[in-house]
């Protein structure tokens, strides 16, 4: 018997690939990992499309309990569903080590993800940097590690995607990670990024409503970008032709 894993891309039901929806209707059970990211639709539309029933597997199911899906992938095809990519996170990598160890057969079926998407934007995805994430500040918890990742890729002339926070009831839109940004820059004063840094928020890439905008920290703090999911982007040295793109995305520019 076979685990698939499957990636469904980044917006709806119908993003998954033919090949990922013939494999997900032969299949006994279908798992979806529900906290890394989401897509833009309810649980029900997703088992509707798909015509299966979905068990909505969370942090503690694939993280210390993995073996409710494997040992069931021993006698029968398991559908593991991934927003977006599906090796986007550590925990999906060690779901595949795991099952390898049991000697399950594995297929991987791949779709675009986050790291692709950004290809909108305009930037040579070659010159991104090393990715981070900037999760939620809580008391006595405000890493600085997205300022340093920023800090280098910014030396080294590189762009900088910057990934969001999101919990089961909110996520982290873009005027929030700038307001954080801002936060560390006021305890650090190394001048990485201050209300005059043009950056780029993203809203709901790969989706027929996505948003861009390009503007300065200060112009892009107030603005509405609507729904999740939100990404931020720190441009590194620009080529003439991202200078010429990030013109079309600028926050005073009609959509």
């Amino acid at each position: 018997m076979t685990l698939y894993m499957i990636g469904l891309g980044l917006n709806d039901e119908k993003d998954i690939s033919l090949k990922g929806l013939e494999a997900v209707k032969e299949c006994d059970y279908v798992f979806l990992e529900g906290y890394t990211s989401r897509l833009n639709v309810s649980l029900e539309r997703l088992e509707n499309f798909y015509g299966r029933a979905i068990v909505l597997a969370d942090r503690e199911m694939v993280e210390n309990n993995s073996d409710q899906i494997i040992n069931k992938a021993a006698a029968s095809n398991v559908a593991f569903l991934v927003v977006g990519d599906i090796f986007s996170a550590t925990t999906h990598i060690d779901l595949f080590l795991r099952a390898k160890e049991k000697g399950i057969q594995i297929e991987m079926i791949h779709n675009a993800s986050i790291l692709t998407a950004v290809g909108s934007v305009g930037l040579e995805l070659y010159k991104y940097g090393k990715t981070t994430s900037m999760p939620f500040f809580e008391p006595s918890f405000e890493p600085e590690t997205p300022y340093d990742v920023i800090k280098m890729n910014l030396k080294n002339g590189l762009h900088t995607l910057v990934l969001l926070d999101i919990k089961p009831d909110r996520f982290m839109s873009v005027n929030h990670a700038l307001a954080q940004l801002l936060e560390i820059e006021n305890r650090r004063k190394e001048k990485v990024i201050s209300e005059k840094t043009g950056v780029i928020g993203c809203a709901r890439l790969g989706s027929r409503n996505q948003l861009i905008k390009y503007g300065s920290v200060h112009e892009l703090l107030d603005f509405d970008f609507g729904g999740p999911l939100h990404c931020l982007i720190i441009p590194g040295k620009l080529h003439f032709m991202e200078e010429e793109m990030l013109r079309f995305w600028e926050i005073n520019q009609s959509d």
